[in-house]
């Protein structure tokens, strides 16, 4: 609490953070609005009945604002998914990738680019939902969309697509202005806001004596522990010794100092998960529409809580973050950064054998991150599955809950530090940093 009372007396960092909570006020306060033409009341119970499949996934990430079907309801997924292709064509396009050296300017360039890319896939899956509507009713047979035809096609697109827009500035004006992440706190409050029903839930199912109270301090052990696991391994570091070569440029000596280049061990972040999560639910997804006999078959068995849904699970998690790291971090750009600036590995040579040292660790490091994901993604729904036990943020959005959180905490603590303060903890301090 002396922390925060701390953080309180910066007068830049008390604006910053009451800016960034009016922001999520604001966020909050757009996922209550409905999009016109919806019967909320079928729309809801559609969602009750389909929670384990795909709209059940986008509808955590956006709040709860797909199930009320808001002017927010395709939320910030659009623009993840539009960030995400761009990385990905940095690596397949030579003009993207040398805007990615360009420093702020190409930064800027790419940065309107993910922009345009994310109207763009707003229009065409708002355009896509609005159409699936017209065609979906509710558990009584009641029609979703009150009045189908183009009228509603073009209102509920144009309505969806301005939403993701503005969703997108709050998120960017919320990292410019405010404290943290935007885009991260927004998922982070989106998932956030859906505790308080998870924890009413929670106390029903004790009071219907569903779960014994022998459970309940259970429960809060395994959280607190899948928590710390989570923050150990998103804090902890490969730390890889660098000595630089002492230069002489006029009178003065450069270099001659000791460093590291430090590789986390969960480089690829969530990014893993939620991709294996939206494959993962697209047969309970198509199981619920096409109403054939083998589709039924490989839908039930590809459901939570079989052993090939386990299997694929975790092998789609191994492989993404394999492939994600791949992608995002260049050992070959490391080696010749450092071999440009005089660095090397202290008993490696500089160059090619630098590089595949670097490879080689980074490899281990990822097989041990993705190990660490497949078993925090896994045992909650295992837990849920097999035990009926209500792990409500387990997964995905645990990792992304103490993600955010870590982050936010570092850009806070890092602005009481530049002002001489000594952060949240006088006695601890977050790993990995100095």
């Amino acid at each position: 609490m002396s922390g925060l009372q701390s953080a309180a007396n910066i007068p830049e960092l008390r604006k910053r953070i009451f800016f960034t909570l009016a922001m999520l006020a604001v966020y909050r306060i757009g996922v209550q609005i409905p999009t016109p033409g919806i019967n909320g009341e079928a729309l809801a119970a559609f969602f009750a009945k389909n929670a384990g499949t795909l709209f059940g996934m986008f509808n955590m990430f956006s709040g709860g604002a797909l199930e009320n079907f808001s002017i927010f309801a395709l939320g910030i997924m659009p623009y993840i998914s539009a960030s995400i292709i761009i990385q990905l064509l940095t690596v397949v396009i030579p003009q993207l990738e040398t805007l990615k050296k360009e420093g702020e300017a190409g930064r800027r360039k790419i940065t309107q680019y993910t922009r345009y890319g994310t109207v763009a896939l707003s229009i065409i899956q708002g355009t896509f939902i609005a159409s699936g509507l017209q065609s979906m009713t509710g558990p009584g047979g009641e029609m979703i969309v009150i009045n189908p035809g183009t009228p509603f096609i073009l209102m509920t697109m144009l309505t969806l697509t301005a939403g993701t827009a503005f969703i997108m500035w709050l998120g960017e004006q919320m990292t410019e202005r405010g404290i943290g992440n935007g885009i991260s706190l927004i998922i982070f409050a989106g998932i956030v806001a859906r505790g308080p029903a998870a924890l009413v839930n929670s106390i029903q199912l004790i009071k219907a004596g569903e779960i014994t109270l022998f459970f309940v301090p259970l429960i809060i052990a395994f959280m607190v522990a899948v928590v710390g696991v989570i923050v150990f391994f998103e804090t902890s570091q490969r730390r890889i010794p660098i000595q630089y070569a002492k230069r002489v440029v006029g009178r003065k000596v450069y270099g001659g100092q000791s460093s590291h280049l430090p590789l986390k061990i969960n480089i690829a972040g969530v990014i893993p998960p939620i991709f294996a999560s939206s494959l993962m639910m697209f047969p309970a997804t198509i199981g619920g529409f096409v109403q054939v006999e083998w589709v039924q078959k490989v839908s039930s068995a590809m459901a939570p809580g079989s052993v090939y849904y386990y299997l694929l699970y975790v092998a789609m998690i191994v492989f993404f973050c394999f492939f994600y790291t791949a992608v995002t971090f260049k050992p070959d750009d490391v080696a010749e950064n450092l071999k440009k600036n005089g660095g090397f590995v202290p008993g490696i040579r500089p160059g090619k054998r630098t590089a595949e040292f670097i490879d080689k660790v980074l490899t281990r490091l990822t097989v041990v991150g993705a190990t660490y994901l497949s078993v925090v993604c896994v045992l909650p729904t295992i837990l849920i599955a097999k035990f009926n036990l209500p792990f409500y943020f387990g997964g995905t959005a645990l990792l992304i809950i103490v993600g955010v959180a870590i982050d936010t905490i570092s850009q806070v603590e890092s602005h009481m530090v530049m002002r001489n303060y000594e952060g949240f903890m006088k006695q601890g301090r977050i790993r990995g940093r100095n």
